[in-house]
């Protein structure tokens, strides 16, 4: 290994396709990025104006909102440059450890807040009277802030055994980002401990977190079947229903990229793309179309605009 250099640059080679398709892919992946970012700015705007929305709720969605716009922001740009220009797809040694650290912060730090979102749900469909008591303005803001210092401390559990190992080989990274799996591939030592670590790491947190967002809509639903009347039990469904459909789409790649033996590059690069574009698309137009009081709420927002341009 002394005669060979460490690397200093790695080079993404992008999702598998063919290069006549660079810019029907570039406009795509540029459309849902650009609609993903306003998305999400347009729900922390009509929550931080509108006073109705000052809830738990959409405190946490709040959250998950400016989550999903840097999540997005983390690898899509750099996706965009690979495919726009010859040799986009070079990223430094640094920027690749910034780019892992990032990308795992925000997706743990997600996964977190998804546990915290089906807990507040819990909370308000089990004991609507004592609610308010329960989720106050303290509480939410330590559960939030729980999620985001253990998503820093798992991020930099990760990058550690990533990048503490010497990369003096090959620099062609089979992915659109840094990411450990693919990374790991280009070690020029055993990666075998690692690996297993990252696995168990991972494991824990995802299975974790699903395991008591499983628990919390047990009690959800059996709270659901105790209420009386059918409009009732159709609105806590309803309630409920955003959050469930954004946590299948987060939690299904993960676990199939994640927590499976062995790795398929090609494979792999697919399925990350729902999670890391599609998702973060997915969150906004999911509570905006299904959710009554974003819907009301972007209407006396588009009043007041109209109003204010008519003066």
């Amino acid at each position: 290994m002394s005669n060979r250099s460490l690397v200093t640059t790695f080079f993404l080679t992008g999702l598998p396709h063919a290069p006549a398709l660079d810019t029907m892919h570039f406009g795509l992946f540029l459309v849902i990025y650009i609609l993903t970012v306003l998305g999400n700015l347009l729900i922390l705007l009509v929550i931080r104006v509108d006073s109705h929305l000052h809830t738990p709720m959409y405190y946490f969605l709040t959250n998950l909102s400016f989550i999903d716009m840097w999540f997005s922001t983390v690898t899509v740009p750099k996706m965009l440059m690979t495919l726009a220009t010859p040799g986009g797809g070079a990223i430094s040694f640094h920027s690749c450890v910034a780019q892992l650290y990032s990308f795992h912060f925000l997706g743990s730090t997600e996964c977190f807040l998804y546990t915290v979102m089906s807990y507040d749900r819990y909370l308000a469909i089990s004991y609507p009277l004592r609610y308010s008591s329960m989720m106050r303005g303290r509480v939410c803001a330590l559960l939030a802030a729980g999620t985001w210092l253990s998503g820093s401390l798992h991020s930099a559990v990760q990058t550690t055994l990533t990048f503490r190992l010497p990369y003096c080989g090959s620099n062609q990274v089979q992915h659109y980002f840094c990411d450990a799996p693919p990374i790991l591939k280009l070690a020029c030592a055993d990666t075998s401990a690692n690996e297993m670590v990252i696995f168990v790491n991972i494991g824990v947190v995802a299975s974790g977190c699903f395991l008591l967002i499983v628990l919390s809509y047990v009690s959800i639903v059996c709270s659901i079947l105790r209420i009386r009347t059918s409009e009732g039990r159709h609105r806590a469904f309803q309630t409920c229903a955003s959050h469930c459909i954004v946590v299948f789409c987060f939690f299904v790649p993960c676990v199939f990229i994640y927590l499976r033996p062995g790795s398929r590059d090609v494979m792999d690069g697919v399925v990350a793309v729902f999670y890391t574009v599609l998702t973060p698309l997915l969150n906004p137009v999911v509570y905006t179309l299904r959710n009554k009081e974003v819907k009301k709420a972007l209407l006396k927002l588009k009043d007041k605009v109209a109003y204010s341009q008519s003066q």
